[in-house]
């Protein structure tokens, strides 16, 4: 029940993923702009992951979950009744996008620590993985469908988004899972709390190496789509062929999904976390040379299989280290780091892209991949790692 109604909620997302910057576009002609929509709706993950991790251990899941689907539908409501209107205005779009944020950074937390709960601790591989489809999934839907949907009529893809919160708001109370274990109430000061888990993700050198590497491949890769849709725009694609050239992404992360709890299985951690940082440096720099919509999607298909297996081998290990009492805290000291670059890897984009253009945008986002992945190449730690099984089964 949780995962089919995040199946919903999660395509009305990539449908508004495609659409803020096309409608910032359209309407303002600046890319600049468009990035600084991506930095408000990303900005939360700098702000409040960290007071939020320790939050969602206080507060009951389910509630919070609940709770953060319905800001949702009300927050992209009033975007779509408002350019219904004809009443666009920059700053709306700017504050819806970082209401949107917010509220994403509680329900993630939340819906990530009470996974452990919902399904045995031998099967939270599959589980990831399925969760990882269910990503992908919405990736090749709901960008085309975005596309499409703005060209039809600019507040569709918004009012579409608002209604998908609305569908996962409802399919929570009919889950009877308890989303957490049975624990007292804390007694220590917030601030206290937060720093536990930042101590806890400190003191783990896999986890906390993993964790920083992944912040500098999010800076390139949330740079990359934001100067991936301005180089087709340039190219004369139309609003539906920039959602089918991001679509070619969400298919190849699809057949990574399924895949990927096989590799995990068969290959290490280390091997996986190098290659794919090298795929898609690769990638990035190919796609300054390429010169067709179709072309740079299916560039990004091959990029997109490494993404969930690159996850589900990241999140075993996750799982198999934190206690259930941490997992959102030490989930949230991660996510500072690791999604905290992506709010600053779109407004840089949006600046680059306004200065330079896209083609050299791309050949700088594909040095800084090069450079994660040598990093993660030299690392001892990264290279030493045990095998998660070997974590799971002494757990």
């Amino acid at each position: 029940m949780l995962w089919s109604g995040q199946v919903v909620s999660t395509i009305g997302t990539r449908v508004t993923g495609v659409a803020y910057p096309l409608l910032v576009l359209a309407e303002t002609g600046s890319p600049a702009k468009a990035g600084v929509v991506g930095f408000a709706q990303t900005l939360p993950y700098i702000l409040f992951y960290l007071p939020a991790g320790a939050l969602v251990d206080r507060w009951d899941r389910k509630r919070t979950m609940i709770v953060a689907d319905g800001g949702r539908t009300l927050a992209l409501g009033s975007l779509a009744i408002a350019l219904a209107l004809d009443e666009f205005t920059f700053a709306q779009v700017v504050v819806v996008a970082f209401v949107e944020g917010t509220l994403f950074v509680f329900f993630s937390l939340s819906e990530s620590a009470a996974l452990p709960q919902i399904v045995p601790k031998e099967q939270l591989p599959t589980a990831v993985a399925q969760n990882q489809a269910r990503i992908q999934g919405a990736d090749l839907v709901g960008q085309p469908l975005g596309g499409a949907l703005f060209g039809i009529s600019k507040q569709l893809p918004f009012a579409a988004d608002a209604i998908s919160y609305a569908a996962s708001f409802v399919s929570l109370f009919f889950i009877r899972t308890k989303f957490q274990e049975e624990r007292p109430r804390s007694v220590t000061k917030l601030r206290a709390e937060m720093l536990e888990g930042v101590r806890w993700l400190w003191g783990q050198p896999f986890m906390r190496a993993g964790v920083l590497l992944v912040a500098g491949s999010n800076f390139a890769f949330s740079a990359l789509i934001l100067a991936l849709i301005v180089r087709a725009k340039s190219l004369g694609a139309s609003s539906a062929t920039v959602g089918v050239m991001l679509a070619f992404l969400g298919g190849g992360a699809i057949v990574g999904s399924l895949i990927a709890p096989w590799v995990q299985r068969r290959v290490h951690a280390k091997v996986i976390m190098i290659g794919s940082f090298w795929v898609w440096a690769v990638g990035a720099f190919v796609s300054a040379f390429v010169e067709s919509p179709y072309a740079l999607g299916a560039i990004w298909a091959v990029g997109g299989i490494f993404g969930p297996i690159f996850n589900v081998a990241f999140s075993t290990y996750r799982y198999a280290l934190v206690p259930d009492r941490l997992l959102a805290r030490v989930g949230s000291a991660a996510l500072v780091v690791a999604w905290g670059a992506i709010p600053l890897g779109q407004l840089t984009a949006g600046i680059l892209l306004e200065r330079i253009g896209g083609v050299d945008t791309i050949l700088l986002v594909a040095a800084a991949s090069a450079a994660v992945g040598l990093a993660a190449s030299l690392s001892r730690t990264i290279r030493t790692a045990p095998r998660a099984e070997e974590l799971l089964s002494s757990g």
